[in-house]
């Protein structure tokens, strides 16, 4: 009876003398045939992944990637030489240059909230509302109602970062547009502050009189025959500390990388909606604060100035590098943009027989030249 042998034995072979025979060793494989040689025959060649080199346009748009400041920087340069060149002694004398100075103190602190918020693809238009309403409600509490002068102060700071938790509310919890939520909030604050005020202001000689810690920020001094201000003092620190806070803490980076992509951030674990409540409550303070500022930098609380703080702090931060669709940008390029803001103001004002028109032309201009530089970077992203 056969049997057939199992699959997972070795059949070997026999001689007819029942000797078992040795299998022949395979020969080697020839140099052609083995398996890197037919890989090498196969593949012409390593894949490479080694990047073209970038052409002069490439290079230049790299370099602003880079360095964000250098436009507003050479701008800024651009114009005092120009300047300079057009005016001469009236625009280079120093008291002229701590003018331009103090008159972008306040549309400079503004512009730092505006930053943050824009860092974060927003924008807010209601910084100019939330500026002259905390600045009445300091007054008012102060000489109107006899509250003592820091209690006044901290209920506007409190009304400041109030106002900015409304708009952050809106924003994160309702999921309306920005533009749209401080566009209505723009009015509404504004109706308050007209409320509140009556649209009366109240005067330096009632401020010196029983509150003349608001004030503070119009003391001056000269440093080498140009005159400061403590508010142009609290301006820089001011950039300084959100300079700090953007590049060196946990909170910088969450809010930039809200801005850039905040579904990629939300994947790796950042809140962005708690990241954009802390914005906005923020932006709200600082607005507070140059409340405070514009205080002490008019000699008076009121209800009409600043009007223009929501549009002119866009445009120094716009002209200041930081892109409208967040994610990029330096809060020292505001400060240059501010500037840019004041000396084309300043100097259009010195030169003979120039209307006063052309200032808000050559803005516009900046604004519209900034706003294109910004889309070039964008669609040629390296």
């Amino acid at each position: 009876m056969e049997h057939a042998s199992p699959s997972c034995y070795r059949e070997h072979k026999f001689s007819p003398s029942g000797d078992r025979m040795t299998e022949p060793t395979p020969a080697p494989l020839k140099a052609a045939q083995r398996p890197d040689a037919v890989l090498a025959a196969t593949v012409p060649g390593v894949a490479r992944f080694d990047e073209p080199p970038l052409s002069t346009l490439g290079r230049v748009q790299a370099f602003l990637h880079t360095y964000p400041t250098a436009i507003p920087a050479l701008i800024l340069l651009a114009s005092l030489v120009l300047f300079s060149v057009l005016i001469g002694k009236r625009f280079l004398d120093p008291f002229n240059f701590s003018l331009i100075l103090q008159q972008v103190t306040v549309i400079g602190i503004v512009a730092v909230a505006q930053t943050l918020i824009i860092l974060t693809a927003g924008i807010d238009l209601s910084v100019g509302a939330i500026l002259v309403l905390t600045s009445v409600v300091m007054g008012k509490l102060a000489v109107d109602f006899g509250v003592p002068t820091p209690l006044a102060i901290a209920a506007g700071l409190a009304v400041g970062a109030l106002c900015g938790a409304i708009n952050g509310a809106l924003v994160t919890r309702l999921r309306m547009p920005p533009f749209i939520v401080t566009l209505s909030t723009w009015i509404i604050f504004f109706a308050i502050n007209l409320k509140l005020s009556g649209s009366e202001t109240i005067r330096a000689q009632d401020l010196e009189e029983r509150a003349p810690l608001l004030l503070l920020f119009g003391t001056g001094f000269d440093v080498l025959g140009t005159r400061f201000t403590l508010g142009a003092l609290l301006m820089i620190a001011l950039v300084a500390l959100a300079w700090y806070v953007l590049h060196w803490t946990r909170f910088g980076r969450h809010l930039y990388a809200t801005g850039d992509a905040p579904e990629a951030a939300a994947l790796a674990g950042v809140n962005t909606d708690r990241t954009l409540m802390q914005v906005y409550i923020l932006a709200g303070i600082i607005c507070a604060i140059a409340g405070w500022v514009l205080i002490g930098r008019i000699g008076a609380v009121s209800p009409q100035a600043g009007q223009t703080a929501n549009l002119d702090s866009i445009t120094a931060v716009v002209i200041g590098g930081t892109s409208l669709f967040g994610g990029r940008g330096v809060i020292t390029g505001t400060l240059m943009g501010a500037l840019i803001v004041g000396v084309f103001r300043n100097g259009l004002a010195l030169l003979p027989g120039v209307d006063p028109l052309w200032q808000e032309f050559t803005i516009g201009m900046l604004i519209l030249v900034a706003g294109a530089i910004d889309q070039w970077l964008r669609r040629t992203t390296p």
